[in-house]
């Protein structure tokens, strides 16, 4: 990973145009290749970024001072970062990551839809859990009744971050030849509107699983209606 604090200037172009004027602010370059800019507050979100696959060109603009051009894979989306002066200029090697260790309700969620898979939908089965990208390990890796690969994110409560990470899982998976295409599941006890939206616009499908049902305390005779 590279970090560098510099003052400058970011604008982004493409679907939405973004413009953060000049200040000093943090600027990582991940070895999966996203860019990100953050600034000192604003908790772990950046003010904004680029996610892979994209390529990050270094050189000057036109008034000679140095120039950032990322542009991204898929789209014309291009991400511009003029910098007037750079601060610190790092890189670090972090090895592979073995990935986030979710906690009590989270893993029980994944290992019980592992064993029911039919909760993600009629004729999905099971290849293998925690399948290891190049980025960390997705939950679930699954078959749909046609034979088509389903990668299954789970969270206990689905936020955009987990529709980010599924994302990017879902474009490094998508260049294996012998996967794709691959399709995502984005799966939790409960999912927000603005995730919701995000993976719509994105092609995930959402599912919202009953925890308490997969474990069977769900007893249909016990209910009202």
């Amino acid at each position: 990973m590279r970090l560098v604090i510099a003052r400058c200037q970011v604008d982004y172009a493409g679907r939405l145009a973004a413009h953060l004027p000049l200040a000093t602010r943090l600027i990582m370059v991940k070895n999966d290749g996203s860019v990100l800019i953050h600034s000192d507050g604003g908790s772990y979100k950046p003010l904004n970024w680029m996610s892979p696959p994209c390529t990050l060109r270094e050189g000057t603009g036109d008034d000679g001072g140095i120039e950032w051009t990322v542009t991204a894979g898929k789209t014309d989306d291009t991400l511009r970062i003029t910098i007037e002066e750079i601060l610190h200029d790092s890189a670090h090697e972090l090895g592979i990551d073995p990935g986030l260790q979710k906690d009590g309700v989270e893993k029980h969620l994944q290992e019980l839809l592992a064993e029911h898979t039919v909760a993600l939908g009629e004729g999905m089965s099971l290849v293998r859990r925690e399948f290891m990208t190049a980025i960390g390990p997705v939950d679930l890796l699954c078959k749909d009744g046609g034979g088509a690969s389903v990668a299954v994110e789970i969270k206990r409560r689905g936020d955009i971050d987990g529709v980010e990470q599924l994302t990017r899982y879902l474009e490094l998976m998508n260049r294996d030849p012998a996967l794709r295409p691959v399709r995502g599941i984005f799966a939790a006890q409960e999912i927000k509107p603005q995730a919701r939206t995000l993976a719509q616009d994105r092609g995930i499908e959402c599912v919202v699983v009953d925890y308490d049902a997969l474990r069977g305390i769900d007893d249909p005779s016990l209910r009202l209606f």
